[in-house]
């Protein structure tokens, strides 16, 4: 009995200048499953699924959807053909609400004006369908992230979309948010809808998806039933090696105070204190890890020591300087540095080329500027070595728009700036967001080093496994307050997981 695909893509190629994303690509996908496609940062995975949505032309190959082959020269074709996709960085209107985000190019009218009030109603009954539970007239600025996610969900429903494509889709989302979409994902494909699924978590892959492709380097290495594969052999498929889930680290040897918290007071962007009350310590040659259920003050309190943001009481000393009322430059030149949870908003300057972005805290300095003027010729140098050193992937080299590049290979590239800046003071904001597992490995052991180094670093990450492997001691926000502070040795994800919900206070 033959199988029924319902996409198709056979032979694709796609070349940028300087890189061919998708050499000789296959992908074949059954009729209502979920069909996970896997690889490297800059591997060709969003590449081939923008094609399947429109957004890019083929070079090369066919694409088939329900059997008939079709050319997608945009997405309004795609839409027609039934194809949605969510992508990474979500595309809404953030002043606008719910409904008139799902309806936006689609508005429905009654006699000259917009139906708003039946959109809304259409919105509300594909929301209690699916299990959604979004709000018609929330604005989309006061909805949480994964809340936005579930619009976007919406706006694929609303235009009747069959195959859904998610680029990404757990990578802003806490691990409560990530288990409701791992629900919903599963109650559309029992629906009847057929989901491509683009993520780097095989936990994620292991648990969701029926079939999994294997993409590294533009190339197809192999299509495998998740059922009858292990994460590690999914992992060596995608990186060509075997990969370590284990961190290995020898215990810390703390030092002196490097960063003291003295009761700071913080206020979050609704103008409510975010963090109330907080201090800390981090010491020379330790990995200090801070967890707590988004929204719980991480934001404030990272915001805060960077100087992103003002204190409304408090201290923030470093190596014995108060650096309360100093400025982010100040601050980064006096030896802070800071991996930022935003890497558009606050790690990369979109429009500069990548190897402008690894300069830009010490573009005055020599040696990449004498007397005013800049060196061009240093600063490509610099990039040259820290695009071989973290393996970003970029088609132009160190010429490359920061902008055209894949989010993972953007997180590379701050990572790569800040480490190799070695500062006395690492803050380290969710560091491996949107990185496949062997990128993963590597920066984990570059942060290790840099605590072997005796530098200072504290760690913010939504994921407990990250903050388990790397962490000497761990504390634990709620509410915007400390609740504990635990030897990362002595605990486990039980014990921290009721201290994040406020249950239990443990201070070593």
């Amino acid at each position: 009995m033959s199988v029924a695909f319902v996409i198709e893509m056979l032979d694709i190629v796609k070349v940028f200048p300087g890189i061919r994303a998708n050499d000789g690509v296959t992908l074949q996908v059954e009729q209502g499953s979920i069909h996970a496609l896997l690889g490297e940062n800059g591997a060709g995975k969003s590449t081939l699924m923008s094609m399947l949505f429109g957004l890019y032309q083929p070079d090369g190959g066919t694409i088939k959807v329900r059997g008939s082959a079709v050319r997608i020269g945009n997405p309004n074709v795609a839409n027609q053909l039934g194809i949605g996709m969510v992508h990474q960085h979500f595309k809404l209107v953030h002043n606008f609400t719910v409904t008139e985000n799902i309806i936006l190019g689609l508005e429905p009218r009654s006699g000259l004006v917009i139906d708003l009030k039946g959109a809304a109603r259409r919105v509300r009954e594909l929301s209690d369908r699916y299990g959604l539970l979004v709000d018609p007239e929330a604005r989309i600025e006061d909805i949480s992230v994964g809340m936005q996610q579930r619009v976007e969900i919406l706006k694929m429903l609303y235009r009747n979309a069959e195959i859904l494509i998610f680029d990404e889709p757990t990578a802003v989302l806490t691990p409560q948010e990530i288990r409701e979409l791992m629900g919903i994902m599963h109650r559309l494909v029992q629906e009847g809808k057929t989901i491509l699924l683009i993520t780097h978590k095989l936990k994620e892959i292991k648990e969701v998806a029926r079939t999994c492709t294997v993409l590294r380097r533009g190339r197809l290495i192999g299509t495998v039933a998740v059922a009858e594969t292990t994460e590690a052999r999914m992992a060596e498929m995608m990186v060509g090696r075997e990969v370590s889930f284990h961190v290995e680290k020898a215990p810390g040897r703390p030092g002196d105070v490097v960063l003291r918290i003295e009761r700071i007071q913080v206020r979050n962007a609704k103008g409510l204190l975010g963090v109330k009350d907080l201090s800390l310590e981090v010491r020379a040659g330790e990995i200090l890890g801070i967890c707590g259920i988004d929204g719980n003050g991480q934001t404030e309190l990272i915001r805060a020591v960077t100087g992103l943001s003002d204190l409304e009481s408090g201290r923030i000393l470093f190596k014995g300087l108060d650096l309360s009322n100093h400025s982010v430059k100040q601050r980064t030149d006096a030896g802070v540095g800071h991996i930022p949870e935003d890497r558009h908003k606050h790690g990369l300057i979109l429009d500069f080329r990548l190897d402008e972005n690894f300069v830009v805290h010490s573009y005055g300095e020599p040696p990449f500027s004498r007397a005013g003027i800049l060196d061009f010729r240093a600063i490509r140098v610099n990039a040259e070595r820290l695009i071989q050193e973290f393996d970003v992937r970029c088609g132009q080299g160190p010429a490359s728009p920061t902008r055209a590049m894949s989010g993972g290979n953007q997180q590379k590239a701050i990572v790569a700036r800040e480490i190799d800046r070695s500062p006395a003071l690492l803050i380290v904001a969710q560091p491996t967001r949107g990185l496949d597992v062997g990128a993963i490995e590597y920066i984990h052991r570059r942060i290790i080093a840099e605590r072997d180094k005796g530098k200072a670093i504290l760690l913010v990450s939504l994921e407990l496994d990250e903050v388990l492997d790397l962490s000497d001691r761990i504390a634990v926000l709620c509410g915007g307050e400390i609740v504990g502070v635990v030897d990362a040795q002595a605990t486990n994800e039980n014990e921290l997981g009721l201290m994040m919900a406020g249950s239990a206070r443990k201070v070593s």
